[in-house]
């Protein structure tokens, strides 16, 4: 059941969890979602402080801290709905009235941790904190948690009453932010204001190195829009470039018995893994961005050593000058914001994240479970389930990338849809949509028909009017 994604070598990482259907959808749209967001909320974000705990037998969910910042940068439509399942869930229902009024999904490094060998001998603590519309009246939060067969396995329901006098107030904190880059507000169909914001965190940086920093995030926008699907909806994105110093340069590598003082603490080797680069300060990150509207994170990490990771709506890592930087970039947010798990297998590995009986939350992984929920209406005719490998599709280990004609043929293999055995790690029983695709390997140029599919359709969600 993992729920971040490592890296392997050039590749992606650990998988998330299914795509609602569209019919599904629309039955979920409750009568919360058809009644003004002016209703039950302010303009006004309520930050969530939690700790996530336990072992790999037991979960726990303990409420930290609660504090309020100025203005909501979230969506402000289709409230009570949820478009990806995720590996939890937060609920927010009105006190008096019981109406779900607000859905918030996500995945956790917790419960990855839980699928390593430490697990079994070790209690560990994680931080996590997500941040929800600032209720007019008392509101009940449920924070849920579930395992990779899609049962909740911890449950915490607290009650927030927006006059406590303990909730902090928080607002900017002295670190400088500006924009790379606005959606375009001069068309009537796009409001800036129903953007997707996306604040780039600097890690790593020092303060002499900013104009760096702020060079490199310009670059990550080029990388981020360079292609479909996203470059037809740049119109839909805000990026903020957040300059929060560090003391020391580059991110910790304790490889290389290397250890930073650093905005976000960052480190490679998370989970012994030499390219999972992930930081587990995520209360010091929300503390960062205090001021700052946002609901996607990157943290760009300054280093030129292969590594990062993404977690399902919590947080993408990426490092700014490695030759693969454009790739990884476009990868790891791949699987933060849109949910796409990893395509890729691990070979001879015994263990498995997908259960045949259950069908992944993934938009691009299947078990075939319930295949009518995920591609099987973009199949074309006549197409094998399984779907065999196309011979003549070059193996991109053997690709000279100046052959224009090699590189091109293994591009066109992301079109072809499919069901192709081997994904989420698993050599057998997980099946992906494409022969090779963003989401499989670095060496490919574009998405797959499906996974740039998932990416509208999520940024659909977030932006409906």
């Amino acid at each position: 059941m993992p729920t971040a994604f490592r890296l392997p070598p050039y590749g992606g990482g650990r998988g998330e969890r299914p795509l609602l259907s569209l019919a599904l959808t629309s039955l979920l749209s409750l009568s919360a979602s058809a009644q003004s967001f002016d209703r039950y909320f302010e303009d006004a974000t309520l930050r969530l402080d939690y700790i996530f705990a336990g072992n790999d037998h037991e979960q726990h969910i303990y409420l930290e801290d609660q504090k309020r910042q100025e203005k909501w940068a979230g969506r402000r439509n289709r409230l009570a709905e949820k478009f990806l399942n995720g590996n939890g869930q937060i609920t927010v229902t009105d006190h008096d009235s019981k109406e779900v009024i607000y859905v918030w999904t996500f995945s956790t490094l917790f419960q990855e941790w839980q699928l390593e060998a430490e697990a079994k001998t070790t209690d560990r603590a994680f931080e996590t904190s997500y941040n929800i519309p600032f209720p007019k009246n008392k509101i009940d939060i449920t924070v849920t948690l579930t395992d990779n067969h899609n049962v909740v396995t911890s449950k915490l329901t607290h009650t927030v009453d927006p006059n406590d006098i303990l909730i902090r107030r928080v607002g900017e904190n002295g670190v400088p932010f500006r924009y790379v880059w606005k959606g375009n507000n001069a068309k009537d169909d796009v409001n800036v204001t129903d953007c997707i914001d996306i604040a780039i965190l600097a890690e790593g940086y020092t303060e002499a190195e900013m104009d760096k920093f702020y060079s490199d995030c310009n670059r990550a926008v080029e990388a981020l829009f360079a292609r479909e699907p996203f470059k037809s909806m740049k119109d839909r994105f805000n990026v903020v470039a957040v300059a929060a110093p560090s003391l020391q340069s580059g991110p910790s590598v304790p490889l290389r018995n290397k250890w930073t003082n650093t905005a976000t603490g960052s480190h490679y080797s998370t989970f012994y893994s030499d390219r999972y680069l992930t930081t587990r300060n995520i209360h010091k990150v929300y503390d960062l961005l205090s001021g700052v509207p946002f609901e996607h994170i990157i943290v760009l990490a300054n280093s030129d050593i292969y590594g990062g990771g993404g977690i399902y709506n919590q947080v993408t890592v990426v490092t700014s000058d490695h030759p693969t930087f454009n790739e990884v970039l476009v990868h790891e947010f791949g699987h933060a914001f849109g949910g796409l798990g990893d395509e890729y297998e691990y070979g001879n590995s015994a263990d498995v994240y997908y259960p045949a009986d259950t069908e992944p939350w993934e938009p691009n992984l299947t078990t075939l479970v319930d295949f009518k929920s995920k591609w099987e209406d973009m199949m074309p005719k006549n197409q094998p389930v399984p779907t065999p490998k196309n011979p003549k599709v070059p193996d991109y280990r053997t690709i000279d990338f100046k052959d224009a004609k090699a590189v091109e043929a293994l591009n066109a293999a992301t079109q072809v849809v499919g069901v192709f055995e081997g994904g989420g790690y698993q050599e057998k029983g997980c099946y992906r949509p494409a022969q090779e695709c963003r989401m499989k390997i670095n060496e490919v140029r574009d998405f797959c028909p499906v996974c740039a599919r998932a990416i509208r359709r999520i940024t659909d969600f977030y932006t409906a009017k």
